[in-house]
C-alpha cells in the first residue's frame, strides 16, 4: 500500500481523485452553530447536511463550533484538531465503499471544568443555535419524564450557575449573559431520538433557568425557539474494521465514520434567530414533526431493540446477523407488524408498512458492522422511549402485547449477564448495577422486573402488561429463549 495521506486542509489536494472532497474555500467558514456532542452520528448526518449545502455556495456563515461536555470529549477535541476539523466519511453499500472528507466544522471548544469556554461561544450573538446529540438518556428526566430536579448534577447547576456540570446549565448562563447584554435569543435544537426532542430540551433549560433566575426563565421562554426533529441514519461505532477501510482509501484518519447510504432529516420550522436553508440538500422543514418522529422511533429505534437483546444472548456479531437468522428475524417482523404498526400514523410520502420493509432492507445490509451491543447501550433510556409507548398503546387498543412483553423478557434476561452459551456480557448501561439486581431478582418473582417505576411508570401498576410479563418469562424460563422465540416467530 502507498504511503497513507494524513487528513488536514494542506493534504486535501494530494487525497485520492476517488475521494471526494469539500468544494468551498473552508477559509471563508464562520461558526453559526455550536454543536454539542461531536460523536460518530453528528459527523455523518447534521455535519454532512452542512457540508453539502457549503458545497452548493449556500450560508458559509452557519459552520459548526464542535464541543463536548464530558472528559473524553477533550481525547475528541485533540483527534479532530489534529486534522483541521475534518472528518472521513466511509458510505457502506452492500456492493462497494466511498470515501468523503466532511469539513463543515471550523473549531472545537476547550473542554474545562466548569465549562466557562462553552458558555462564552454560546454566549457569542454570531452563534444562532445549539443543537444537542447527548444521547437519549442525557437530558435528567425523571419516571414521569419531566426535569429530575433532585439529580445532584441539576441540583448543581441550579446552585452554582456560573460553573454548570451540565450542557444545559451552561446553555443558561450563556442564554443569561446574551439577554443582559442584548445580544438576543438563540435556537436550542436536539437531534436525540426523543418523541418531542425540542419540547424535552425546552423543559430541561426552563427547568434550570427557572431555578437560577425565574426573570431569565420568562425571558427564555418569550425569546428562545426550541424545534422538534427527526433524525435518521444507521452510523456505526469506530473500531479497528472502521479504521481500516479508511486506510484502504489511502486516508490516515484518526476518527472516521462508516455510515449507510440513507439519510433522513425532518425539523419543525421554529428557529428564532434563523437557521441555514437545509431544504436544499435533502432536509424536511415542517410544522407537523410529531408523525416521522413516531414512525421513526415506534419501528426503526424499536427494532433495533428487538434485535439486539436476543442477538446478544446469541451471540450474533453484527445486526446484519441478526437479521440472516430466521427465528430473529420473525420475531422482528411479527411483533412490528401486529404489535407496533397498528398504533403509527402514516406520513405524507410512507405507510408504516412500507417503512417496515425499508427498515428491514437497511438492517440487512452486510456491510454496516453495527453490533448487538451499540444497540443494546442504554436499555434503561431506549426501552421506555421506543418499545413502551407501544405497550401502553396496545393495553388502550385492548390488542395483543405478546411479543412486545417478550421483548421485554429478552432485555431483562440479558442483564443477567450472561449469554445463552454462558459467556459474560460486559456492561452495557449506565443504570448496569441497578438491572442487573433487578433481572437478578426476576429469576424467582418475574414481577418485580415489570414493577421497576422508574422504567416503566404507570405500566408498573397495569395488570394486563405485569401478566403478560411474567407468563412470558416463565416460559422462557422453563423452555428456553429458542424455543419461545421459535414458537412465537412461526405461529400465525
Amino acid at each position: 500500500m502507498d504511503e497513507l495521506i494524513p487528513l488536514s486542509n494542506e493534504s486535501l489536494g494530494r487525497m485520492p481523485g476517488d475521494v471526494r472532497l469539500p468544494r468551498y474555500d473552508r477559509t471563508r467558514l464562520t461558526p453559526g452553530i455550536v454543536h454539542v456532542g461531536l460523536g460518530n452520528f453528528h459527523r455523518a448526518h447534521q455535519a454532512w447536511y452542512l457540508h453539502r449545502l457549503f458545497d452548493e455556495g449556500r450560508d458559509l456563515d452557519w459552520a459548526i463550533l464542535g464541543a463536548g461536555i464530558m472528559p473524553g470529549d477533550a481525547a475528541q477535541r485533540e483527534k479532530l484538531r489534529a486534522q483541521d476539523w475534518m472528518t472521513t466519511l466511509i458510505e457502506l453499500d452492500p456492493e462497494t465503499t466511498s470515501a468523503e472528507i466532511v469539513g463543515s466544522m471550523c473549531g472545537f471548544v476547550p473542554v474545562e471544568e466548569g465549562h466557562r469556554p462553552l458558555i462564552e461561544a454560546m454566549a457569542d450573538p454570531n452563534i444562532r443555535i445549539v443543537s444537542l446529540t447527548v444521547t437519549e438518556g442525557g437530558y435528567y428526566r425523571d419516571a414521569t419524564g419531566g426535569l429530575d430536579t433532585d439529580h445532584p448534577d441539576i441540583r448543581h447547576d441550579a446552585h452554582t450557575p456560573d460553573a454548570p456540570r451540565t450542557v444545559f446549565g451552561a446553555m443558561v448562563a450563556a442564554l443569561r449573559i446574551r439577554r443582559d447584554a442584548g445580544r438576543g435569543p438563540f435556537t436550542g435544537l436536539s437531534c436525540d431520538n426523543l418523541q418531542g426532542n425540542g419540547d424535552i430540551l425546552r423543559r430541561t433549560v426552563l427547568g434550570i433557568a427557572r431555578a437560577v433566575d425565574p426573570e431569565l426563565a420568562v425571558w427564555i421562554e418569550a425569546e428562545c425557539s426550541f424545534p422538534n426533529s427527526m433524525v435518521d441514519c444507521i452510523v456505526p461505532a469506530t473500531g479497528p474494521k472502521e479504521l481500516a477501510l479508511v486506510e484502504q482509501h489511502g486516508i490516515a484518519d484518526r476518527s472516521p465514520v462508516t455510515h449507510e447510504t440513507y439519510r433522513q432529516w425532518v425539523i419543525e420550522d421554529d428557529f428564532c434567530a434563523g437557521r441555514p436553508a437545509l431544504e436544499h440538500v435533502g432536509a424536511t422543514f415542517t410544522r407537523k414533526v410529531a408523525a416521522h418522529e413516531a414512525m421513526k422511533l415506534r419501528i426503526l429505534n424499536a427494532g433495533h431493540q428487538l434485535l439486539a437483546n436476543i442477538g446478544e444472548l446469541r451471540g450474533h456479531d453484527t445486526i446484519a446477523q441478526c437479521m440472516a437468522d430466521p427465528e430473529i428475524s420473525g420475531f422482528f417482523h411479527k411483533v412490528l407488524n401486529d404489535e407496533i404498526v397498528p398504533h403509527v400514523a402514516p406520513v405524507p410520502e410512507r405507510t408504516p408498512g412500507a417503512y417496515v420493509e425499508l427498515v428491514s432492507r437497511r438492517f440487512s445490509n452486510p456491510a454496516i458492522v453495527d453490533t448487538p451491543r451499540r444497540v443494546a447501550f442504554d436499555g434503561s433510556s431506549r426501552h421506555p422511549g421506543f418499545v413502551l409507548p407501544s405497550i401502553r398503546d396496545g393495553l388502550a387498543a385492548d390488542m395483543s402485547i405478546e411479543g412486545l412483553a417478550l421483548a421485554e423478557v429478552l432485555w431483562a434476561r440479558m442483564c443477567i449477564g450472561t449469554r445463552l452459551d454462558g459467556t459474560q456480557i460486559a456492561p452495557n448501561d449506565p443504570n448496569w448495577a441497578r438491572l442487573q439486581d433487578a433481572a437478578q431478582a426476576a429469576r424467582t418473582d418475574p414481577a418485580l422486573w415489570a414493577a421497576q417505576e422508574w422504567i416503566y411508570g404507570d405500566l408498573a401498576h397495569e395488570s394486563r402488561f405485569i401478566e403478560a410479563f411474567t407468563r412470558r418469562y416463565g416460559d422462557v424460563a422453563e423452555r428456553g429463549p429458542d424455543a419461545v422465540l421459535r414458537d412465537y416467530a412461526g405461529a400465525a
